[in-house]
C-alpha cells in the first residue's frame, strides 16, 4: 500500500478509516482540487476496485504540484538527489535549504526544488505550508528529535500510484467544471479558523477567506445539480454548517496539532458534507 510523503497540517490520515467508509461504493473519475498531503487518494488507490482508476489532482499551489509531477515522472533523478543532500536535523542547515528553496522560482529546478520541498516538509514546524505576501515559504523550523525521511521504496511506491494520475496546476472551480456525473469529488480546502488564533490559511499569497469558502459552496451545489457525488471536509461551525444546509454533515473528532503550545492541542469537531 502506498502511503503520503508529505506530513500535512490538517491532512485525514487520523479519520481516513472514517471517511473511506463513506466514499461511494462505485464511481468513475476520482478528483481531488485541494491536493495537500493527499491522504484519501493513497488510501482509495490501495483498494481492488481502484485499478486502473483515472485520477485528477489539482492545488493552487505550485510547488506542490511540481512535487507529485517529480514523483510521478522522475522517481529516480529524486531518489539520488535526496541520497546526495547534505542538509541535516538542525536550524542552520533548515534555514539554509529554506533561503534556497525560495530563490528557486518556477520550475527551472524540478529535482533539486522538489527535494527540498521533501526535506522542509519533514523539519518543519508540524508539517505546515504557510507563504507570506511575496509566496515564500516561511514555516519554522520543527525541532524534531530524528525526523524520518521517505524511504526509495516508498517513493518508488507513490510514483506508481500517481501514473493513473492527471496532476493540474489550477483553481479548484477551474477543474470541477470537468467533472461529470458517476464521478468522485472529495475536497480538503484550507479549513474555516474555529477561531482568531488559530488561521493557518495562508497557504498561498492569496489567502482561502469566507468568500472562497462561498465560491466553493457554490460550485459544489453546482456539482450536485450535475449528479456527481462529492464529500467535503472542514471545520465544525454555525458558519459552514448554514452554508451546507441541505445537505448530509456528520460531524467528526479529530485531533489538533498545529498549535505551538502541546497543552492546547487537543480535539476539535469537524464536519463531513456530502451529497449522497
Amino acid at each position: 500500500m502506498s502511503r503520503p510523503l508529505l506530513k500535512w497540517a490538517g491532512g485525514k490520515r487520523q479519520l481516513l478509516h472514517e471517511i473511506m467508509e463513506k466514499i461511494p461504493s462505485r464511481f468513475e473519475t476520482y478528483w481531488e482540487p485541494f491536493i495537500g498531503g493527499a491522504a484519501l487518494f493513497f488510501g482509495i488507490s490501495a483498494t481492488t476496485s481502484s485499478a486502473g482508476r483515472r485520477s485528477v489532482l489539482s492545488d493552487i499551489n505550485p510547488d506542490l504540484c511540481l512535487f507529485y509531477e517529480t514523483v510521478k515522472g522522475n522517481p529516480a533523478e529524486l531518489i539520488e538527489y535526496m541520497e546526495s543532500l547534505e542538509f541535516g536535523n538542525n536550524p542552520v542547515d533548515y534555514y539554509e535549504a529554506r533561503e534556497t528553496f525560495n530563490r528557486m522560482r518556477g520550475n527551472e529546478y524540478p529535482i533539486e526544488k522538489s527535494g527540498l520541498l521533501l526535506y522542509l516538509n519533514r523539519h518543519c514546524f508540524n508539517g505546515l505550508y504557510r507563504v507570506n505576501s511575496k509566496g515564500e515559504f516561511n514555516v519554522p523550523f520543527g525541532s524534531y528529535i530524528s525526523p524520518k525521511m521517505p524511504s526509495r521504496e516508498h517513493i518508488i511506491s507513490a510514483s506508481e500510484t500517481l501514473q493513473n494520475a492527471v496532476i493540474l496546476n489550477k483553481d479548484f472551480q477551474e477543474v470541477l467544471s470537468n467533472a461529470e456525473a458517476r464521478d468522485f469529488v472529495y475536497l480538503d480546502p484550507p479549513y474555516e479558523p474555529v477561531s482568531s488564533s488559530s488561521n493557518f490559511t495562508a497557504y498561498s499569497s492569496k489567502g482561502f477567506n469566507r468568500e472562497e469558502q462561498v465560491r466553493l459552496s457554490s460550485v459544489l451545489k453546482e456539482l450536485d445539480r450535475k449528479g456527481t457525488s462529492f464529500l467535503l471536509s472542514n471545520s465544525g461551525n454555525s458558519f459552514l454548517e448554514e452554508l451546507y444546509d441541505g445537505f448530509h454533515i456528520k460531524t467528526v473528532e479529530a485531533r489538533r496539532n498545529i498549535n505551538s503550545k502541546g497543552s492546547k492541542r487537543g480535539t476539535v469537531s469537524e464536519i463531513l458534507v456530502s451529497n449522497y
